[in-house]
């Protein structure tokens, strides 16, 4: 079928059939009265609850000077109060009206997290030490002062969002009385480079109450646009302003005053006058600091990234009085190309190793990817006095990744991205010698795991800028280590001067164990973090050795390891759990895996009813779309669907499911390869004698929810699926979806093609759909579920549509991740444990 012939009639007529089949469907079948547990939340059974409600592993952050570690414990699951709290849409951000708190994390898709307790480790004895926080506390991530004895963070009161101040001698903290931090852009808080004084965001003295709603509209919500062409990406189209009411209230929320804290004495300087400031970041000198403020006219379009900017250096010598230079005024940007970059000087950051130096990019081929030009960014150059014209020190093939600067003041790391290959470079600069050509250091595929060389290891400077650490002409290299037997962690040392490394840590077969820190002054002593799948994670300390030859051949390295801490297992029946890695091949050749979970008393040999799990990833080289990532060491956790282990059922979990092509045009065959993925997965777990062919359902989130959709609509595969959080209509998201680029008027038969609303009339296997009622995405609106549902409902689907009120994209309150367990649990029982054989049945 040509799904692009006629299109505007075939979809109008869809549409309308749709809507008639579900008006006809509704006339015939009313609606049930309402029963008795319509509105309230449901539970699943306590062997469930009991997991769920566990605490958390904590999160180490390790002091500059490698002697003291946090473990921070964050809460998984906030309340439903929590979670209801009323919000302000503002723009791409989520305001919380009574304390100026942001609501929302990055790219609006969960709940700011809470940190509910805060321990202090000393490496050298092993001590631990809990550090006392109010019982209501909500604490974001600590950040050290270079010295490491102090720590400061923010803390979510209820009414104001506080400074607190932490001392690793004593191990204790407290709040700075009279600061009222302002987080709606980030950047609310930190350390000087004299690492004596905090600079901050405030909520202004002078605020006053907020803008009243108007009780009369004062007119219409206008937009126009005057014929020029530009397309908004569909992730730039998020809780957009709509009014000039919502433009007041942009102004009053965003609005911070900048100040100076000094934590010893409480002394609060302010720095020049209020503004929308959106980044804030002090040279290494401490003397100038960079702002960029937003300001109008704003867009109704985007999100505040893209509205009008004005980026100054401030001389704060004398911090009353800042001398402000202007570096760049930069316009609204409402028409980027999609995957493209507004034009003029972007990514502004500090040269790390120079006391006041600026660096940013600047398109050459107008920010789009579609021109064909030799050099797509220049690296621009600039010291203070910032009144010299900048000095270009690189031109780059593809586009500005960033820049890495090493403790040789002179040596720079510098990477750039080509999006159309999904490629990635990385040079060595000497950004002080021209007559110098960059040495390419890497060049790979950015999907590329098994020969990725790791990240730079980094150490902090006196002023607390991090840098890349050195010893002599070598860097250190930590990564994932990831092989087609899974990740073994490792750290290398990688000589620049011949490119060799030399391998000075790997993590053994039977653990997942990460390099955290050096540990002392020297390279000889490490910190990591040690786990298996029996063993809850844990800090260690290393005495690294020489490599010697193991046993099988491999080689192992002769490292003596202690325990720092000993954290206990917070749910000891999850190690009942048995998992193992599964790798097989795709009809087609391509190597697959995923991991088997089996159930608590698992019997080898027993079919079991299976769900399962994927999220298709999209792929431009065959080659190394089915490497192996992850590790079966990882310490088991179970949330969501893999909590289903506890009620008899085992788990596909993460099986590849790549959609290979060229980036501009892999679409066009993601159902024929979504199928292939899905019945090379089954087979094989059947194949192992695990799976019941009769007794499969699928569930997937988001682009895993498209998944799930589309699997049950075009292929008999499973019994019954669980889709959460997804889009299923792509005509609502015309200007492009993941790593789609072309609008649907360039692919109209990819977008209908892929959209499992308009095969909705094929939809007969039983399907759940479960979505938050406050999603903030745009591809995955609320409006894609409840559409979803009617045309199911319409066309005589078995469908049930399940709307977690005020939650966003990913799902945070307890009470709604009860729900929908029990959802997933109610459902699968039915349709899939319990289901009656087909009377086909015969497996793939």
């Amino acid at each position: 079928m040509k799904y692009a012939r006629n299109w505007p009639n075939l979809l109008t007529g869809i549409l309308c059939a749709s809507m008639q089949a579900s008006l006809a469907a509704a006339q015939s079948n009313p609606p049930a009265a309402p029963s008795d547990t319509a509105s309230r939340y449901h539970q699943p059974p306590q062997s469930i609850l009991d997991v769920m409600q566990a605490p958390l592993p904590p999160r180490p952050y390790v002091s500059p000077t490698n002697d003291t570690v946090l473990l921070v414990t964050r809460e998984y699951y906030p309340s439903i109060a929590r979670v209801s709290t009323p919000f302000l849409r503002l723009a791409g951000v989520r305001i919380e009206p009574k304390n100026h708190s942001r609501h929302d994390t990055r790219g609006g898709y969960g709940i700011t997290p809470c940190a509910r307790s805060i321990d202090l480790v000393r490496v050298a004895d092993a001590t631990l030490t809990h550090i006392a926080l109010p019982a209501d506390s909500c604490a974001g991530t600590p950040a050290y002062s270079a010295d490491g004895k102090q720590f400061i963070f923010i803390n979510i009161a209820p009414e104001a969002v506080e400074l607190w101040v932490g001392d690793t001698l004593t191990a204790s903290a407290h709040r700075v009385p009279g600061v009222r931090l302002n987080p709606a852009l980030y950047d609310e808080v930190q350390w000087m480079p004299d690492q004596k004084t905090i600079l901050v965001k405030l909520v202004r003295d002078d605020l006053g109450p907020p803008p009243p709603d108007p009780i009369v509209p004062s007119g219409p919500s206008i937009q126009e646009t005057g014929g020029d062409s530009g397309k908004s990406s569909t992730y730039e189209v998020r809780d957009t302003l709509n009014s000039e009411h919502d433009v007041e209230l942009f102004d009053y929320y965003i609005a911070s005053q900048l100040a100076l804290v000094d934590p010893a004495t409480g002394k609060i300087q302010t720095l020049g006058k209020p503004a929308n400031y959106e980044s804030v970041k002090p040279a290494p000198d401490g003397r100038h600091i960079l702002t960029t403020a937003l300001h109008k006219p704003y867009s109704y379009i985007t999100t505040y990234e893209r509205f009008p900017k004005q980026v100054e250096v401030w001389d704060i010598a004398d911090p009353a009085h800042p001398i402000s230079h202007t570096i760049s005024s930069l316009p609204l940007a409402d028409r980027v190309p999609v995957e493209g970059v507004p034009v003029g000087p972007r990514d502004f950051s500090w040269r790390a190793t120079n006391p006041a130096t600026l660096v940013w990019a600047e398109a050459l081929d107008g920010g789009d990817w579609n021109v064909n030009v030799p050099n797509r960014d220049k690296v621009m150059m600039l010291r203070a006095p910032f009144t010299a014209s900048p000095i270009e020190i690189a031109r780059l093939e593809q586009r500005y990744d960033r820049t890495a600067w090493s403790e040789r003041p002179n040596t720079a790391f510098l990477t750039e991205v080509d999006f159309n290959r999904h490629w990635t470079r990385t040079y060595i600069l000497n950004v002080d010698d021209p007559r110098q050509k960059p040495r390419l250091l890497w060049d790979l595929s950015m999907d590329e795991h098994y020969k990725d060389p790791g990240s730079p290891v980094q150490r902090q400077l006196p002023n607390g800028v991090s840098v890349i650490r050195m010893d002599g002409e070598s860097i250190y290299l930590s990564g994932d280590g990831s092989s087609p037997d899974g990740d073994r962690p490792f750290l290398d040392r990688l000589h620049l001067d011949t490119l060799q490394s030399e391998r000075l840590f790997r993590s053994d077969k039977t653990s997942l164990e990460y390099f955290v820190s050096f540990s002392g002054s020297g390279s000889g002593k490490v910190l990591t973090w040690h786990q298996s799948h029996q063993y809850p994670p844990n800090l260690f300390a290393r005495t690294l050795g020489v490599p010697v030859n193991a046993p099988a051949g491999e080689t192992s390295f002769a490292n003596t390891a202690s325990p720092v801490t000993n954290l206990a297992d917070p749910t000891p029946v999850v190690r009942q759990i048995q998992k193992r890695l599964v790798k097989y091949k795709r009809a087609d050749g391509l190597d697959l895996s995923f991991t088997l979970y089996t159930p608590p008393g698992y019997q080898e040999g027993q079919r079991v009813p299976t769900i399962l799990y994927a999220y298709p990833l999209d792929y431009a080289d065959a080659s190394v779309a089915g490497q192996v990532t992850g590790s079966q060491e990882q310490f088991t956790r179970l949330y969501q669907y893999s909590l289903l282990l506890l009620a008899g059922y085992a788990i596909i979990d993460d099986a590849s499911f790549p959609i290979v092509g060229d980036p501009k045009k892999a679409y066009d065959t993601y159902l024929e390869q979504l199928v292939a993925d899905a019945k090379a997965a089954v087979d094989e777990a059947v194949r192992l004698g695990v799976t019941d062919p009769d007794r499969v359902g699928v569930t997937g989130h988001s682009h895993g929810a498209l998944m799930t959709v589309n699997l049950i609509a075009h292929s008999d595969l499973f019994r019954a699926g669980a889709a959460t959080s997804g889009s299923y209509n792509k005509t609502l998201t015309p200007f492009g979806f993941q790593n789609e680029r072309r609008s649907v008027w360039e692919a109209t038969d990819v977008y209908l093609k892929v959209s499992p609303f308009f095969a909705a009339d094929k939809l007969k296997t039983p399907l759940l759909i479960v979505h938050g009622a406050e999603d903030a995405n745009p591809g995955t609106t609320p409006l894609q579920a409840t559409k979803l549902y009617e045309a199911i409902r319409g066309n005589g689907g078995t469908a049930r549509l399940v709307m977690l009120p005020h939650e966003p994209h990913w799902y945070a309150a307890l009470e709604s991740n009860e729900e929908l367990i029990y959802e997933m649990l109610t459902w699968f029982d039915k349709y899939v444990k319990n289901a009656p054989p087909r009377k086909n049945a015969g497996g793939p």
